[in-house]
């Protein structure tokens, strides 16, 4: 048997830590690259770098702790029960009770308190907090959240977030000062705890004050209460109901709810990044639209293409990160290492076996053929026999992978979509084809920059694609696999993947394959449905984005020297495509992408 590793002994223990502090035995730890999240009692923290940096690993004990405490002392029925029902008020009461449960482990244990500091400030990281420029910027949940912290802990508030909570400390202290006092003395009754926030809510004015809302015990509302709150919980939780609900699968209506709401607000809002405190919240919706015809003289505009941007997948990461992102992908890579070596041994052959030499006998001149030599001996007046040997011709290939990195893909189908790029590329290097590897996103929700210069411009009809693109290359065709295997774990980090605005990355990737000198080009679309951009379909037309890409795809299968395909992720993509493949299980897609790919190799 092999040794344990630093990095298994250290998940043992973790997980025997959970399951005393939570005072559950049946807890498991598992690692994420994705936000770290609980279901049940099945925790996924951040998985720490291999030589167990200090820091990393108590994120990952932070986290932990976090999920434990909230086992032992968080009763989720009675939360919901009488949680508020405005989006801003249940953000905070969310985020307020997350302070209590985890106040209860800092305050009894140093090295809890410890940990817990550092998950903080992993959340607080990532929270529009520490980029406000003004009080309306600041979420107030996040602000609500660190003072009442400092009150009940005595932990300071952490230096990225305090100027943000400095703009409504004032105004939070003047009207709930008294509230934190109070809270302070039931943190640890839950019941108490609640009413006391639900009043501090009203004195804050998040809330409004009806007398119906003062009926706790009404037997005829609360299962009803109850079905809704949790309903509210996948859009408008605060920051730690979040990530446990991004990791787990959305129903359709549910999507299409949240994309509907978000669609209104981003319509209102004079802030292009407006709900970026609820980001994970914000995953674009599948529609996957009936084909609506669009009148031939259909115009694709851009509204500005000033904040768009292709980067080099090492430049949205530092190295560290990015090593603890590809180790991540490297444990994912394992359970399915025994299939994708097959299927990569038997492309290979298939790419090899039309590399190989063959041989003209029986000709008049060239090397002599010794394994005819033998008639010679026999019939001494037969004439020596030569061959002639040659290649068969074999195209000099590039391929390139174009990845959907929407939030859509996020969990399963991007880890399998950057394992199987992955096998691709190391199979394509040993047969001697170049492979490029491409992701395209948003750099941000809700329009980001374009929408706040459409805003500031007086917000003119029609303004065409309104979101900042982030096209991402992850491997160049000339760079070795070796030197860009590292960046494929980018496609693991969290934050990363956003809407996905795919005409226009085809595009993108089909004039760099235009750029190449081989004489073969493949380029390989790997998607999960339509294109989908809430800021622009909320002012174009339903099909803007859709109509754009048909034509795309229309116009370089029937003009461009490129061989286009397309594989869809559990949606239909052969609507689109004409040489296309869908899969409904993400488990099936480095197998399809060999199969598709040795078929157009086969075809020449």
């Amino acid at each position: 048997m092999s040794e344990e590793s630093p990095l298994d002994r250290f998940k043992s223990v973790l997980t025997g830590t959970a399951r005393a502090l939570a005072h559950e035995a049946e807890v498991e730890v598992a690692w994420t690259a994705d936000a770290p999240n609980q279901t049940g009692n099945n925790f996924r923290v951040p998985m720490p770098g291999r030589s167990l940096p200090r820091g990393q690993a108590m994120e990952a004990r932070g986290f932990a702790d976090s999920m434990a405490l909230k086992l032992r002392h968080h009763n989720e029925v009675l939360h919901n029960r009488h949680a508020p029902s405005e989006p801003s008020a249940r953000a905070c009461y969310d985020a307020v009770e997350a302070v209590r449960y985890e106040a209860l482990g800092s305050n009894s244990y140093a090295g809890i308190r410890g940990n817990l500091d550092a998950a903080t400030m992993v959340r607080i990281g990532a929270d529009p907090i520490t980029r406000a420029a003004n009080a309306d910027e600041v979420p107030v949940q996040a602000a609500l959240s660190l003072l009442l912290r400092e009150a009940l802990t005595g932990q300071p508030v952490p230096e990225v977030a305090r100027a943000g909570v400095e703009m409504l400390r004032g105004w939070i202290e003047e009207k709930a000062a008294a509230d934190f006092e109070a809270l302070a003395l039931s943190i640890d009754d839950q019941k108490s705890f609640q009413s006391l926030t639900l009043d501090m809510l009203q004195h804050l004015e998040l809330t409004r004050v009806d007398p119906a809302d003062q009926q706790p015990d009404e037997s005829n509302d609360e299962g009803g209460d109850e079905e809704t709150d949790e309903d509210q919980d996948g859009g408008d939780s605060g920051e730690d109901q979040q990530p446990t609900e991004m990791a787990s699968e959305t129903t359709d209506g549910d999507s299409d709810g949240e994309s509907e709401t978000d669609s209104e607000a981003a319509d209102e809002s004079e802030d292009g990044e407006a709900g970026e405190d609820g980001e994970e919240g914000m995953l674009p919706v599948r529609p996957n639209r009936p084909w609506t015809d669009t009148p031939s003289s259909f115009d694709y505009k851009v509204f500005t293409d000033s904040f768009d941007e292709v980067i080099a997948a090492n430049e949205l990461c530092d190295a560290e990160e990015l090593a603890r992102l590809r180790a991540y992908l490297d444990a994912q890579l394992k359970g399915l290492q025994g299939v994708v070596t097959k299927l990569a041994n038997r492309l290979q052959r298939k790419l090899m076996a039309q590399q190989n030499r063959s041989w003209d006998f029986d000709q008049e001149e060239g090397i002599l053929d010794a394994a005819r030599l033998a008639r010679i001996v026999v019939s001494p007046g037969t004439s020596l026999s030569y061959k002639v040997e040659r290649e068969i011709e074999f195209k000099d290939t590039i391929v390139t992978l174009l990845i959907d990195n929407s939030g859509s893909m996020r969990g399963r189908p991007i880890s399998i979509a950057a394992i199987s790029a992955d096998v691709m590329a190391r199979t394509l290097e040993r047969c001697g084809v170049k492979t490029e590897i491409l992701g395209f996103t948003t750099r941000a929700w809700k329009g980001g920059q374009s929408r706040e210069s459409w805003l500031a411009g007086g917000k003119p009809s029609h303004p065409g694609r309104l979101n900042d693109l982030r096209h991402i290359v992850y491997k160049k065709a000339d760079e070795p696999y070796r030197h860009a295997r590292r960046n494929l774990g980018l496609m693991m980090r969290e934050g990363l993947l956003k809407e996905n605005i795919d005409g226009e990355a085809l595009l993108w990737a089909h004039t760099r394959l235009l750029a190449r000198q081989e004489d073969r080009r493949i380029l390989m679309v790997i998607s999960d449905g339509a294109p989908v951009d809430d800021s622009t379909l909320s002012v174009n037309s339903a099909g803007y984005l859709e109509a754009h890409l048909r034509k795309v795809i229309e116009w370089i299968e029937r003009q461009s020297p490129v061989q286009l395909v397309a594989i869809g992720i559990g949606h239909d993509v052969t609507r689109y495509y004409r040489r296309a493949v869908t899969i409904m299980d993400v488990e099936q897609l480095a197998g399809t992408m060999i199969e598709q790919l040795a078929g157009l190799f086969e075809d020449d």
